[in-house]
């Protein structure tokens, strides 16, 4: 078999993948190459397997994605039936009470901006953890997101309370514009993804909120939260940057739309 090393540049070369999806597909074709050869009837078997087991769709899919882009490499594509992708549906999300308890729970302003702009803008946790000072447009409550999923740049836009939180954030913690906003407490690394779970399952705890809270949640609160102000439904998905309206529109089969939004917006005013 070709080397791992070659696999790495094939995948960025010739797929144009990005470091993380790359980084992902090496890791699988690691473990998976334990188990299988490029003979045929090993990778069936690992495939049936697989799809017999009760790993995720999203699991199955991007290890089936890795051996297609393993066989392509050493000169020998092949393609897989897909299963069929189970309906999605959004669990749970926070009230906006609930982020307001978490707010209030942050033991200083670097941390109540973490998770103000978390929750304000509906950024990703990687996107968040990436931001530098000069992404942030404090006269137009926009943030510059660059090289964001799918490679692409975009603007998001935050409220005036997120932006004087932000400001007063850079007051105490002085930068440069094209340093990190985000650092971990002791100011000497970047604040990692992980470093954002810990930092939220901390502060969950402390607001004593008993759902699961992760980061993701955050991004699907703000989300439930518009649309059941009153938002319409191409306002969340260009806020989300949604691919297709599909996506955006599961937040409405999850969790329902009370037509009550609408009725206030536009009823008269008699009194």
């Amino acid at each position: 078999m070709n080397s791992i090393n070659e696999f790495e540049k094939f995948l960025v070369v010739y797929k144009g993948l990005s470091s993380v999806t790359v980084n992902g597909h090496i890791k699988s074709i690691k473990r998976i190459s334990k188990h299988i050869t490029l003979k045929k009837e090993d990778v069936d078997n690992y495939i049936f397997s697989l799809y017999k087991s009760k790993f995720s769709w999203s699991y199955k899919e991007s290890q089936i994605k890795t051996i297609e882009y393993w066989f392509e490499f050493n000169n020998n594509p092949i393609h897989f039936a897909r299963q069929r992708k189970p309906k999605p549906i959004i669990k749970q999300t926070l009230t906006e009470s609930e982020i307001t308890k978490i707010l209030f729970c942050c033991k200083n302003i670097r941390e109540k901006s973490i998770i103000a702009t978390l929750a304000y803008s509906g950024i990703r946790p990687k996107e968040l953890t990436t931001l530098k000072l000069q992404d942030i447009d404090f006269g137009s409550n926009e943030i510059k997101i660059k090289q964001g999923k799918g490679l692409k740049d975009s603007v998001i836009y935050i409220s005036s309370s997120c932006v004087k939180l932000l400001i007063e954030y850079i007051t105490k913690y002085p930068r440069n514009q094209q340093d990190l906003l985000f650092k971990t407490s002791d100011g000497l690394r970047a604040f990692n993804t992980e470093c954002l779970r810990k930092l939220i399952k901390q502060l969950s705890k402390k607001s004593q909120i008993y759902k699961r809270v992760y980061p993701y949640i955050f991004r699907h609160s703000l989300a439930t939260t518009m649309i059941n102000r009153g938002a319409d439904i191409l306002t969340v998905m260009k806020q989300l940057r949604h691919e297709n309206l599909e996506t955006t529109m599961l937040y409405i089969h999850s969790f329902g739309y009370s037509p009550k939004n609408e009725y206030e917006k536009f009823a008269p005013s008699y009194l």
